[in-house]
């Protein structure tokens, strides 16, 4: 049995009637937590619905003796994110961890992938995800307590066809950055994970996709599930990061800021000073890892300071 346990914990998981969000919402039952399994129960391109996903793994948790019920709201409507927390604290008086892993994917890029691409993606991933932190977020400021995971992707760092996915995806990170600085001293925690697993949006039709997922044990959803599992406890202390987690590797994802070059003399920087330069405005050497935007200003501008 686990040491770390989420017993008297209200949980609510987005997307979590197949795949990665499945895996958590069964590990985060096993640890004790009440479960809230929100799924529409589309296709992998966000459409249509079904309540079996969600119904399923409601009954996967309650057999293995946890506690849990079903949401099937469309969390990219207002309504739909207000739901979701509305059933948390209706059935089980609260809400202390949200995870939003709820997502679809729409294959394609320029010149063929029309604005309707990144809308669509911008729709669940974004526009969802910010509902339910919306809804929630009254509930964890009145008890100062809260444990938010947001999932990112390393899919950020881009495929031939998945525009829309990646601009959604790296939304995430400067959504949990923000929220991290704008709450303060709170003890509401915001953080990222990126899984690394197969599922069925991995493939670019359902019958690619369930191809890969079989043939992936060790790709298995449920070796992320332990990661988003620390970071909904309470004793995370972090907020603002992004882990990566999968295939049995845990590792941590940040955006750093080489020291650069700096230009001195009496004229103006030129383009050929920085065509000159640019080996040292690339070179990783001493780089920093900005807590935020004016950690990031504090660095980047601190000769100006040396020189007054």
């Amino acid at each position: 049995m686990s040491g770390l346990r989420l017993d008297g914990r209200v949980a609510v998981v987005t997307g979590a009637g197949r795949g990665i969000g499945r895996a958590y919402a069964l590990y985060l039952g096993q640890l004790g937590a009440k479960v809230v399994v929100n799924d529409l129960g589309g296709s992998t391109l966000g459409t249509g619905g079904d309540k079996e996903p969600a119904d399923d793994v409601v009954a996967e948790i309650q057999a293995a003796g946890g506690t849990a019920t079903a949401n099937y709201s469309d969390i990219s409507t207002v309504e739909g994110g207000q739901s979701v927390i509305d059933t948390a604290t209706g059935e089980f008086g609260g809400i202390d961890i949200l995870v939003n892993n709820a997502g679809n994917m729409v294959w394609g890029s320029l010149p063929e992938a029309g604005i309707d691409v990144i809308e669509a993606h911008w729709a669940v991933h974004v526009r969802g995800t910010y509902n339910t932190i919306y809804a929630a977020w009254p509930y964890f400021q009145e008890k100062n307590y809260g444990r938010v995971v947001l999932t990112t992707s390393v899919g950020m760092f881009g495929l031939p066809d998945n525009i829309g996915y990646a601009i959604a995806k790296a939304s995430m990170i400067g959504m949990a950055k923000s929220i991290t600085v704008s709450r303060g001293d709170a003890n509401i925690n915001v953080n990222c994970i990126a899984p690394n697993a197969m599922t069925r949006l991995a493939g670019r039709t359902e019958e690619e996709s369930a191809r890969m997922a079989a043939m992936a044990a060790t790709m298995d959803p449920a070796l992320v599930a332990p990661m988003v599992a620390y970071l909904a406890h309470e004793s995370c202390t972090d907020s603002g990061e992004v882990y990566v987690a999968g295939a049995g590797r845990f590792a941590r994802l940040f955006v750093g800021v080489t020291d650069g070059y700096l230009h001195s003399g009496p004229a103006a920087p030129t383009v050929d000073d920085v065509a000159a330069n640019l080996a040292t405005i690339k070179d990783e050497t001493g780089y920093y890892v900005p807590a935020n935007l004016m950690d990031w200003s504090g660095h980047y501008l601190s000769h100006l300071r040396r020189g007054q």
